[in-house]
């Protein structure tokens, strides 16, 4: 009998953690491609596979694609010498006469049989070798390219649904290069191996042909059937793989250690984890009764057909109608040709199974280069004089309501701008649309007068300095750091100034290799720095680039007072050569501003001078209030 202690204390208990959400994407490529797709379809995409892989291929190493062509024309016709040669040499092995005889008579055959039998192992040693100068470029070649597409993608891309899951399921692709061009030379390697054999075959006797075909072809689509069930699990899988990837990296990464721990996070990520990689593993496992049946099916049918081959065979010599010699020779060519269509098959497939993932990869690359900038013909050059907004309008992919509703505003050289406002009220992304990182569904955005769709906007970006609210700590040397993205000269004494303009440059100077040090403490002879150091480097990037347009996202949250007090002194210093825009929560810190405006659910309220909207008894007084009164 329970006590009434226990029942408290069973009450008390917490409640199990909640499971991960189900991931169900239902967006535009959401239909899973193979899902209506025949199998005659499936089977007729190889040839175009194995083009698109001789494309990529002859892109990546000419001379290797060459190589790799000699050495299959050898090797097929090492087959057919090596057959025929066989053949030559049953007819004196079997024959009458003594043993020595017999042999003296088949050394010639047998010698040429040696020859040809070294010729084709060489061709495939080097064919091995070629194949080892081809994948290593092509998978870097291809990865770099996924990479630089998202990279270059309209900004605006990375809000839609689907966009990470599609962008994994190309990497999947990426991975697929490192087999894709073994697969394909051992089909072809296979294919006229096969020919080959066949073509001898059929000279001894055509009735073995059907049946070896026979014999391979339920391999062959029990194959291709396994193939497009591991896909459908890979495609099933996608989503939940993207999330649990990022959550792997989130949850290990050193920098959120301190976090994890000491909010006793461990047991919790690590049931997360757990459970969304039983749910992509219970459908792999779903799948493993069909592979099975598919597997014995195709074996037990494969197998009568190849009894009926050799049994074919047999009849044949002992009937007579073929004489013992050919039968030997038979027997080899047999042999031979089920290896040969054996490997046709299996490669085959796998050659097949790598054109899903390349198509995956191949959409996601050509959708991506879509959606790349590509705008006006003009380029923006120094000095960024003005920046219009003319009734601009933005709105998020899937949002109900704008993030950005109608703002007009003229920014001028020399002019320091500060925008404030709630979470949420679309300051970010006004400033996204300042610099063309977005572009306004409604209304315009000119620079100098010119509309920035317009605009080359690599000729724009080349002129601005962004300190985001969440700014990136890359795993390079403090050079990089700040130089990341226009370097400018090798002289180290413009990286010196922009370091010592934040305020860092006796921390630089302390770390183990000054400005040669890696930021990265997980990396041997690294080291990490603090948070208010970190934005400090962020902010010295900015600087460094001398942008004609320059914007600090709450540049000094993680600061002390003496490094935010540095750096406002340092934007009011040379403010005079750029447009500034500083978006911060601190109100107090506005008073350098020129100009202030405050924002509400994407519209601009009220604006004008510190003093002015002080006592104006609005949005920026009641906030102000509510920060002082702590």
């Amino acid at each position: 009998m329970t006590s009434p202690a226990s029942h408290a204390q069973h009450d008390n208990a917490p409640p199990p953690p909640p499971p991960p959400a189900e991931i169900t994407y239902k967006g535009q490529y959401s239909v899973n491609p193979l899902a209506e797709v025949s199998f005659r379809r499936m089977c007729g995409q190889i040839p175009a596979v194995l083009g698109r892989i001789a494309r990529l291929s002859w892109r990546t190493d000419r001379r290797a694609v060459q190589l790799l062509l000699v050495c299959q024309v050898v090797t097929g016709v090492s087959a057919a010498v090596l057959l025929t040669a066989t053949a030559r040499a049953m007819a004196p092995v079997l024959g009458d006469g003594s043993a020595g005889e017999r042999l003296r008579g088949a050394l010639p055959a047998l010698l040429v049989v040696a020859l040809a039998a070294a010729f084709g192992r060489g061709a495939a040693a080097v064919a091995t070798y070629a194949e080892r100068r081809i994948t290593p470029r092509l998978t870097t070649e291809t990865d770099t390219a996924l990479v630089e597409a998202v990279c270059r993608v309209e900004a605006s891309a990375y809000a839609e649904d689907g966009f990470s899951v599609r962008q994994e399921a190309a990497e999947m692709g990426v991975i697929r290069t490192q087999v894709m061009v073994t697969d394909a030379q051992r089909f072809m390697a296979a294919l006229i191996r096969m020919i080959t054999a066949v073509g001898v075959l059929s000279v001894l006797n055509p009735l073995m042909l059907p049946l070896l075909l026979l014999a391979v072809l339920p391999a062959g689509v029990g194959a291709v059937l396994t193939a497009r069930g591991d896909y459908q699990i890979h495609y099933a899988n996608v989503a939940d793989r993207n999330v649990r990837g990022m959550m792997r990296w989130w949850a290990t990464a050193s920098k959120y250690g301190d976090e994890v721990r000491a909010n006793s996070m461990t047991d919790y990520l690590v049931f997360w984890y757990r459970s969304l990689s039983d749910r992509c593993d219970r459908r792999t496992l779903a799948a493993a009764p069909r592979t099975l049946r598919i597997a014995l099916l195709s074996s037990l049918a494969g197998g009568v057909f190849l009894v009926a081959t050799w049994g074919a065979l047999a009849w044949l010599a002992v009937t007579g109608r073929i004489g013992l010699a050919v039968a030997a020779t038979a027997v080899i060519a047999v042999q031979t040709t089920l290896a040969a269509l054996s490997g046709v098959v299996v490669n085959g497939a796998a050659v097949f199974h790598t054109s899903l993932y390349l198509g995956d990869m191949q959409s996601f690359l050509e959708d991506a280069a879509a959606r790349a900038p590509e705008r006006g013909p003009h380029r923006h050059g120094a000095p960024t004089e003005e920046i219009r907004l003319d009734e601009v309008a933005f709105q998020y992919a899937g949002k109900d309501r704008p993030a950005v509703d109608g703002v007009s505003l003229t920014l001028r050289r020399g002019q320091i701008l500060a925008i404030v406002g709630a979470n949420g009220s679309g300051k970010s992304t006004l400033t996204r649309l300042l610099t063309g990182i977005y572009l306004p569904d409604k209304g315009k955005v000119t620079w100098n007068g010119v509309d920035l769709a317009e605009l080359d906007p690599a000729t724009v970006w080349a002129h601005t300095g962004l300190v985001p609210q969440i700014f990136a700590q890359w795993p390079l040397r403090v050079r990089e750091n700040v130089t990341l993205g226009q370097p400018r000269t090798r002289d180290d004494g413009p990286v010196w100034e922009a370091v010592e303009a934040v305020g860092l440059r006796e921390a630089v100077e302390d770390l183990p290799a000054g400005l040669d040090t890696l930021l990265v403490r997980d990396v041997f002879g690294g080291a990490e720095l603090s948070g208010g150091q970190w934005q400090r480097i962020a902010c010295s990037r900015a600087l460094y680039r001398r942008p004609g347009l320059l914007i600090l996202d709450e540049p000094t949250s993680q600061m002390d007072p003496r490094g935010e007090h540095q750096i406002f002194e340092q934007i009011k210093a040379i403010a005079a050569d750029r447009i500034t825009i500083m978006v911060t929560h601190r109100l107090e810190n506005t008073k350098i501003a020129d100009h202030i405006i405050v924002m509400e659910h994407g519209r601009i309220t009220e604006q004008g001078h510190y003093d002015d909207l002080v006592h104006a008894g609005g949005t920026f007084a009641e906030l102000l209030t509510l920060s002082q009164d702590r």
